[in-house]
């Protein structure tokens, strides 16, 4: 199954930072900006997470949810959020298996080296459950701005 824009976004139920279960179809009637990121406190997904936070209440005027993925532990996920005073939910995709169930657990270099991790990615899902645009290999830069004005027009 390929996750593709015009098509009804996978469900998946992951654990939040609270430990508490989260599916995406909890969200329904609601835009969803669901997007998945390296890893908690690095410098380029600390900088989203925190552009996020800054643009939250604009979101919100547009019934959206924003939703942070990444395969750090909901520990890890809860220093996070309180250490940046971010208003939205993280799941802890540990075992990602939903980064594979979207198509971001991909193979990466860095210094020479071959892993496998997140690729940042952001889907914007609408209130019906229908994903409207994808973004895949962001640049945190500006990224939010752009996703902003495409909720604007859902």
């Amino acid at each position: 199954m390929s996750v593709e824009v015009g098509q009804k976004a996978p469900n998946f139920t992951l654990q939040n930072q609270d430990g508490e279960e989260v599916s995406l179809a909890d969200f329904q009637g609601k835009n969803i900006v669901l997007y998945f990121y390296p890893k908690d406190m690095t410098p380029g997904c600390t900088t989203q997470a925190c552009d996020f936070r800054d643009h939250y209440a604009a979101f919100s005027d547009y019934n959206t949810v924003i939703i942070g993925i990444s395969p750090d532990p909901i520990e890890r996920h809860q220093k996070f959020i309180d250490k940046h005073d971010l208003p939205f939910q993280l799941l802890a995709d540990v075992e990602h298996k939903v980064a594979e169930l979207y198509e971001v657990w991909k193979l990466k270099k860095m210094f020479g080296k071959e892993f496998y991790g997140v690729e940042r990615s952001t889907f914007i899902i609408d209130k019906e459950g229908i994903i409207q645009k994808e973004y895949r290999k962001v640049r945190v830069k500006g990224h939010i701005e752009e996703t902003l004005e495409v909720v604007k027009t859902l």
